[in-house]
């Protein structure tokens, strides 16, 4: 009886996600032509601009259309047939009652040799191949989930879509291991209310944002290729995060993002060919950003654009960087 619930939950993060989505790539208009540009940063120029962007949160004005969810596997029909017959004797009972005890264990377990696209899954999930999909990809639906990549990709339908390569949402201690590659979703990991997410050696490429973290804490990024995407890291509303030794290039408007994010760390990140390769806004705060080489960027490093260090209390230290803003950022700056 919990699989509608469960549907309608996964729906309505769809539509949340897609609205953020909007709302992150707005922010980021403010700072170029295309108006698709702003979500990720907040880079948002004056009083009136950040009401507008709120009023478009509060009123769920998303122009990038979101789709339901699909729906996991039921095990309802399955449980209401053994209860159905459970009165043709005990023999038959006992017989029904191992069948629902098996069900049930693999309902719990979760555990997946041939991952597949729209699947929800828990346990240890393995791809076996390349998923090419129409949709979003793996949908994890449980805690203390191991996704596998095993050297294979996760392929979606475009950037431009509302689709997701893995949809981690409300579940704890998920961990996603490379080699292999996600591409061409609107975000290619998404990571929404969950604790303890770890992302290793995997390429994120061709997505509108590469990973897009929000309401989240403790998640690790490590040890990523990220490139070719609109923005390549973007967290929102998070702390605790740990973003390490990720090589991003060519991810046009940032390569990491921090919004209202707070106690959490980038170090020794290699990151050129954005916008700005780091910004943190002004509600961003105690966080640490060391001895990453950000070059070649519009501006390497961009704290709020400008705000003084004492006041959102950023440390910013032994970072190799050409053009911050304030100046005094990088190394011999």
């Amino acid at each position: 009886m919990d699989k509608p619930k469960k549907c309608r939950n996964q729906n309505s993060l769809a539509n949340t996600f897609a609205i953020s989505v909007t709302i992150t790539l707005l922010m980021f208009g403010a700072l170029t032509i295309d108006p698709l540009l702003v979500l990720a940063t907040g880079e948002v120029g004056d009083e009136e601009e950040n009401q507008n962007v709120d009023g478009s949160i509060n009123n769920g004005n998303g122009h990038l259309s979101s789709t339901p969810l699909p729906s996991p596997p039921s095990q309802q029909g399955m449980n209401t047939d053994i209860i159905d017959s459970s009165t043709s004797g005990a023999a038959d009972l006992s017989i029904q009652s191992s069948l629902q005890e098996q069900q049930l264990g693999s309902l719990i377990e979760g555990t997946t040799t041939n991952a597949a696209c729209g699947q929800v899954a828990s346990g240890v999930v393995n791809l076996t191949a390349n998923l090419n999909c129409s949709g979003d990809g793996i949908i994890i639906s449980g805690p203390n989930t191991v996704v596998n990549m095993n050297g294979f990709s996760i392929t979606g339908p475009g950037k431009d879509s509302s689709k997701v390569g893995i949809m981690v949402s409300n579940a704890d201690n998920v961990v996603v291991n490379g080699p292999g590659t996600i591409s061409n979703f609107q975000a290619a990991v998404l990571l929404s209310g969950s604790n303890g997410f770890r992302l290793d050696s995997t390429i994120l490429e061709n997505n509108q944002i590469a990973m897009f973290m929000t309401g989240a804490d403790n998640a690790e990024v490590q040890q990523n290729m990220i490139k070719d995407n609109n923005i390549g890291i973007a967290s929102h509303s998070n702390s605790g995060s740990k973003i390490s030794s990720n090589l991003m290039s060519g991810n046009q408007l940032a390569g990491i993002t921090f919004v209202n994010t707070k106690s959490s760390s980038m170090d020794m990140n290699n990151i050129h060919g954005s916008q700005d390769g780091v910004f943190l806004d002004e509600q961003s705060s105690d966080n640490t950003i060391n001895a990453n080489n950000v070059l070649q960027n519009a501006v390497d490093i961009n704290n709020a654009n400008g705000l003084p260090l004492n006041i959102n209390s950023n440390q910013y230290t032994e970072n190799n960087c050409g053009i911050s803003n304030p100046n005094g950022l990088c190394i011999g700056g």
